[in-house]
């Protein structure tokens, strides 16, 4: 955010010409989705969004949450209106302090009339009133909001945001974060970023939180309960906030044991991706009877049964990779889901190898010869596999693979240059599949269209002489099983679509 400095004289005129457009027939509505092929109402056109300010006071017993939400937006064209996107009741909007007319239309749009039309590149402040009980509102058929015996938490993805803040929700529109949530005495908030502070009075207490890199909405997470926290320092030096619902029962034990060990993992993953990005970093588990992990920014959120078989560090090494891989740099389009979750998945391949459970090499043996020519788990192109199969197992493991096959394509050096190159790149910013291409064939110095397109794109198993090419072809039809894969298995179990979540989004991220 940057404040000019105005002369005095010059203020009146300067609103005049932000405010009104030279030409009427320019103005139009801002677009209800930001463009996206997957998600067409996912997100707005004509703005994008700074800073989110988000003031709440959320009540346990009831599930009932109050807010106001100032954001920080520039127009990126000249508007007559705009949307947001959003669930809950809207008592009042704001647009540059006069009040603005809105309506609500499709799933989660909330429409806004600012009282005088936007020009292109107004800086203007947008704030919104609301109210409501999340859990009673669902879109599409489902809910991403989890309401736990405690309290509830957002959280989910490709989204999560409308049912706790309006927001332009698409990770093209990254923005930082203030978090300020009132909960009774004796129940914690938890959210991204640093706790900036607490203050309690009369019976309630306020936790303040700041996110203050870049953060795409399906990555900005709130959960409110009764958690026991822990507080540490990575050996870089970056504080760790963890915590675990305190009615975690059997899992307690393996939780704990597992996120506790964030703060060493993320340390162990510069080494691969370069400098941790942010200032913060954590993980909590609350009672939620969802069964998927998601990288949210700096705390990841897991589900109780993550560690229902025991501890599960690599789940932990999931979700911190994303860091890198998803929240420093995010996708430009949801078809790009496998710069995502297939460096994460692969991550979990190399932690593998540095605990001694089988290589990553072994561990592509042992994936490819599982899943025979006509097994489904190929058509799935991770490239671009559809929204239908956003999650699907093929993007992880497939995508994976595609990347054990660059690696013996270009060797260690380069294939871990790229590695810990790309988040340098495009930090804090947005890239596709194809940027990923690019960057790849700039560092190795030779083309890889061909590699690309046969394990990211091709609706089919690799024929064997390809598979051979990249060393992935040479195990036998019953390979030996990694050591390790029992726990990789166990991430995936946990991935399948739940009951209430009819959309399809019910996997580990």
């Amino acid at each position: 955010m940057h404040r000019r400095i105005i002369a005095p004289g010059a203020l009146a005129a300067a609103t005049v010409l932000l405010a009104i457009p030279a030409s009427a027939a320019s103005l139009s509505p801002g677009a209800p989705g930001i463009g996206d092929p997957y998600y067409p109402d996912y997100g707005n056109g004509g703005y994008d969004v700074s800073h989110y300010d988000l003031r709440l006071k959320y009540q346990p017993a009831t599930d009932e949450l109050e807010g106001t939400a100032t954001l920080l937006v520039r127009t990126t064209k000249d508007l007559s209106r705009f949307n947001l996107d959003f669930l809950l009741d809207v008592s009042e909007v704001r647009v540059g302090g006069a009040k603005a007319s809105f309506t609500t239309s499709g799933e989660h749009e909330l429409e806004i009339t600012p009282k005088t039309p936007l020009a292109k590149g107004t800086e203007v402040t947008v704030v919104v009133r609301y109210g409501g009980v999340p859990s009673s509102k669902q879109a599409y058929g489902f809910t991403s909001w989890h309401r736990t015996p405690d309290g509830g938490v957002g959280a989910n993805e490709p989204e999560a945001a409308w049912w706790w803040f309006p927001s332009n929700d698409h990770p093209l529109d990254k923005a930082t974060y203030d978090v300020s949530v009132l909960v009774p005495d004796g129940t914690q908030a938890i959210s991204n970023g640093t706790l900036q502070s607490t203050s309690s009075r009369l019976g309630w207490t306020r936790y303040n939180w700041r996110s203050d890199k870049p953060q795409a909405t399906y990555l900005a997470t709130l959960a409110v309960g009764r958690f026991d926290i822990t507080t540490g320092t990575t050996e870089s030096g970056i504080p760790v906030v963890n915590a675990y619902s305190k009615d975690l029962g059997d899992n307690y034990g393996a939780a704990r044991s597992s996120i506790e060990r964030t703060g060493e993992i993320a340390d162990w993953l510069t080494g691969y991706f370069g400098p941790y990005p942010f200032n913060a970093l954590g993980g909590y588990v609350p009672n939620t009877t969802t069964g998927y992990a998601l990288e949210t920014q700096t705390r990841p959120f897991y589900s109780p049964r993550q560690f229902a078989g025991g501890s599960n560090t690599s789940v932990v090494v999931h979700e911190l990779a994303h860091q890198w891989y998803g929240d420093l740099v995010s996708v430009a389009g949801w078809k790009d889901i496998w710069v995502n979750e297939g460096f994460a998945r692969y991550a979990q391949w190399l932690w593998s190898e540095h605990e001694g459970e089988g290589t990553a090499q072994e561990l592509a043996d042992y994936v490819y010869a599982s899943h025979p020519a006509d097994d489904p788990f190929w058509t799935v192109k991770p490239g671009d596999p559809g929204p239908e199969n956003q999650f699907h197992l093929a993007v992880y493991d497939r995508g994976a693979l595609a990347l054990q096959a660059l690696r013996n394509e270009i060797g260690d050096e380069a294939f871990f240059a790229v590695l810990k190159g790309w988040p340098q790149k495009y930090a804090h910013g947005n890239a596709s599949v194809a940027d990923f291409r690019k960057y790849a064939e700039q560092v190795a110095g030779k083309p890889l269209g061909a590699l690309f397109d046969t394990w990211l794109f091709q609706p089919v198993k690799p024929a064997a002489p390809a598979a051979r090419d990249a060393s992935l072809g040479r195990a036998a039809a019953a390979p030996v099983q990694p050591r390790s894969w029992k726990k990789i298995a166990a991430t995936n179990g946990v991935h399948e679509q739940e009951p209430e979540q009819e959309h399809g989004h019910e996997r580990g991220r």
